[in-house]
């Protein structure tokens, strides 16, 4: 993941994220509407494919196409998968910014 062609940019992480969360429905849209309803960021369908297509590009993430519906207009999906790849980059980020904020002198993590 160290490698300058692989780095995960905070955008990239946040749909690497997404996509996990969602599992079998990630696609396009999902993956936007998941991102503006978990963290209030009002980002654009279009800034979602170019992040998912440089997942994809990475090994982060893989692809299929789904059928088409009469809801869509005939149109497909294109679904996307975490890979082991991605997954295991998801837990190094995390590790890795987790052990730097326990350096934050006085600062405490609230989850919830």
């Amino acid at each position: 993941m160290s490698t300058k062609g692989n780095y995960l940019g905070e955008f990239e992480e946040l749909v690497l994220l997404s996509v996990a969360s969602l599992i079998d429905d990630a696609y396009g849209v999902s993956v936007m509407k998941y991102i503006n309803q978990e963290t209030g960021r009002n980002v654009n369908i279009s800034a979602v494919h170019e992040g998912l297509k440089r997942l994809q590009r990475k090994g982060f993430v893989e692809s299929n196409v789904g059928g088409a519906t009469q809801v869509r207009g005939g149109r497909r999906k294109r679904f996307f998968v975490l890979t082991d790849v991605g997954r295991s980059t998801l837990e190094e980020v995390m590790l890795l910014k987790l052990q730097l904020y326990s350096k934050v002198p006085n600062f405490k993590l609230k989850l919830t």
